[in-house]
């Protein structure tokens, strides 16, 4: 897994861009960047985890990578001035700091900083590549359980169990499968206990490791 962005640039400057806006609340499921449009200002992300997705022709999404705490959202676009490549949707209550355009620009201009933005960025699209690869090939459980270890992955919660706030049609849409397939999936993780239905709504992942293990025997 990659550097977040936090690391890439350092303690003392991530402390810097954060003091450029104020902290906001962002609840899960909420919409942070969407596709297509204008790069106005980048977001910095302290905590929660939010879903990268990439919207087709056909009107599904797809979901190319998973973000915890410590990156930057959006700051591609905003480099290269071009309309956002990518959704970006809140997994979890998530707190932002939302940067304009123009400040992130010279603060990257003032700390020399182009350069391993620009080498982070090329290994984030390696990573979705690789993503779009295994949506491309691997078995649904196989996809269903990848999907669910970026979400664990990228969780700002360190208890055991990890609540997905995301309904069975958005799994299916998110990973590329049918709704029955993505059911048929979890109906054996259910049975073990391995992951429940959240009463807040999607579901409460309780065991990763043991879905991984049963998604690799599903191969």
């Amino acid at each position: 897994m990659h550097q977040p962005h936090a690391t890439v640039i350092g303690d003392k400057l991530w402390a810097n861009l954060k003091a450029l806006a104020p902290q906001r609340v962002r609840p899960a499921r909420s919409l942070l960047l969407r596709q297509g449009d204008p790069a106005t200002h980048v977001i910095v992300l302290e905590s929660g985890s939010t879903l990268i997705t990439l919207a087709g022709d056909c009107g599904g999404s797809t979901l190319l990578a998973v973000r915890g705490a410590g990156e930057l959202l959006g700051e591609l676009a905003v480099l290269d001035s071009q309309p956002r490549t990518a959704t970006v949707i809140a997994a979890e209550p998530c707190l932002i700091r939302i940067i304009p355009a123009a400040a992130f620009l010279l603060f990257v201009d003032e700390h020399d900083l182009l350069a391993p933005l620009l080498r982070h960025a090329i290994a984030r699209v390696r990573e979705s590549e690789a993503v779009r690869l295994e949506l491309a090939t691997a078995s649904v459980p196989l996809r269903l359980a990848s999907a669910l270890s970026r979400l664990v992955d990228a969780a700002s919660a360190s208890a055991s169990e990890l609540a997905v706030r995301l309904t069975q049609t958005e799994l299916s849409q998110m990973i590329g499968a049918s709704r029955n397939a993505v059911g048929n999936a979890l109906k054996p993780w259910r049975e073990q206990d391995w992951i429940r239905t959240s009463s807040g709504g999607g579901l409460l992942v309780r065991d990763i490791r043991s879905i991984q293990s049963h998604a690799r025997t599903q191969a």
